[in-house]
């Protein structure tokens, strides 16, 4: 069985060829890009211990991005479902409405380090885009954000965002149109422009080190409801579920990270994938679907294939969780037992939406709508001393027009 070792960051339990749990990972990249890849690992190895440069990602988490965001109990939810107590952390207050700006902030900071002017990223939903965008303007770096046209449709306010803070958003014709084909585009541009453009993989997904940076980046979610938990309940309650959605799974990796340890195996972790439309073969959830391991951008992991071991067609209301494969984290995690997955479908995550948003004061996207969906679920099955936590990762504006057209009205 696969273990994971005490006292050590997930994100540092590979081997010495990226893979963790062996198989899990790695370097899967054309010989052009190792030189950069390895320079990118030894100056991150060497920043994220230097006290400079935490003093610098720690200010502007603090008073760029605003630091911490809120932890609240859902109480008109948990009176109407009965059972567990339901609280979510409102990541979706920060400046970005997303968790993905951490990310973006830690890379920016990367790029200045490195002498780079220019960056460039993927997007799918658009909050990696908005927030890259946003973060480069600040930091005064030039910003390529590459994006399927089926998402750029279907996200148009968050790309009028990014060409508001101007950057430059290439539109994605090829495949699918979605997520997968914007990472596979954006990696090719890099390839070609590695030695002036700094690349910012916008989840815990590709080669070894974009899984870390991004990990280690969110881990500030976790790193604030650990302490927010601790001055409620004054410990870690007995019985805490930590529901998150899963597409490539950074939002779930920083919810997660801080309560990694086995010391508190009280805390049960559960990522939802999104099940895609109800009565279709068509879903983004490899992990729930015991999808085959095969190599996509630069990473083992377990991925949707063909009879012919090409990736699969993926579906999804959800664009940012509108991807065939996942972080070889979570990976990591299922094969040890560490966490467990299901899947909510496009109809489970909009009733989600349409019940959180009608009894509380917050209004979820469609990504963390198929975690409340698990979190509704399960609440009623449960007893009262029992703890769920929901990530409201992402805010819903970004999807009014798809919900207005689906429920008929938008609530936020």
């Amino acid at each position: 069985m696969i273990k994971i070792k005490k006292n050590i960051l997930l994100i540092d339990q590979h081997d010495k060829n990226g893979l963790w749990a062996g198989k899990f990972g790695g370097n899967w990249v054309p010989e052009t890009l190792k030189k950069p890849i390895e320079d990118l690992t030894q100056l991150f190895q060497k920043l994220r211990y230097d006290k400079q440069f935490l003093k610098q990602r720690n200010y502007y988490f603090d008073n760029y991005i605003g630091a911490p965001t809120p932890f609240i109990k859902l109480q008109n939810l948990t009176r109407h479902l009965g059972g567990a107590e339901i609280w979510a952390k409102v990541v979706s207050e920060n400046r970005g409405t997303a968790h993905k700006i951490y990310n973006a902030v830690v890379h920016c900071l990367i790029a200045k380090h490195a002498g780079k002017k220019y960056v460039c990223g993927d997007t799918g939903a658009g909050m990696a885009g908005k927030t890259l965008a946003m973060v480069a303007k600040k930091f005064g770096l030039k910003c390529k954000i590459f994006m399927g046209s089926k998402d750029i449709k279907r996200q148009k306010l968050n790309v009028e965002v990014m060409k508001k803070h101007g950057a430059e958003v290439i539109p994605v014709t090829t495949g699918s149109q979605t997520l997968v084909d914007a990472v596979s585009e954006c990696m090719r541009y890099w390839v070609a422009n590695c030695l002036s453009t700094h690349l910012v993989v916008g989840s815990t997904v590709g080669p070894n080190i974009f899984v870390k940076i991004c990990a280690w980046s969110t881990a500030q979610i976790s790193k604030e409801l650990k302490i927010q938990m601790i001055n409620i309940f004054k410990k870690i309650p007995k019985k805490v579920k930590l529901i998150n959605c899963v597409g490539g799974g950074s939002s779930a990796m920083g919810f997660w990270n801080e309560f990694m340890d086995y010391n508190l195996k009280q805390v049960e972790f559960i990522g939802v994938e999104a099940g895609g439309p109800k009565n279709s073969k068509l879903h983004a959830a490899p992990l729930t679907n015991n999808s085959k391991i095969g190599i996509l951008h630069g990473a083992k992991q377990y991925v949707m294939q063909n009879k012919e071991g090409q990736i699969s067609e993926t579906e999804s209301i959800s664009a940012g969780l509108d991807y065939p494969g996942v972080s070889p984290l979570h990976c990591f995690l299922k094969d040890a037992k560490r966490a467990r997955y299901t899947s909510a479908t496009d109809e489970d995550a909009l009733a989600a939406y349409q019940l959180v948003t009608t009894l509380e004061d917050i209004s979820p996207s469609l990504e963390p709508s198929h975690a409340f969906a698990e979190a509704i679920k399960l609440a009623p099955k449960l007893s009262p001393s029992a703890i769920i936590v929901v990530n409201s990762c992402g805010d819903s504006l970004k999807d009014k027009f798809i919900i207005k057209k689906r429920l008929g009205s938008y609530i936020r």
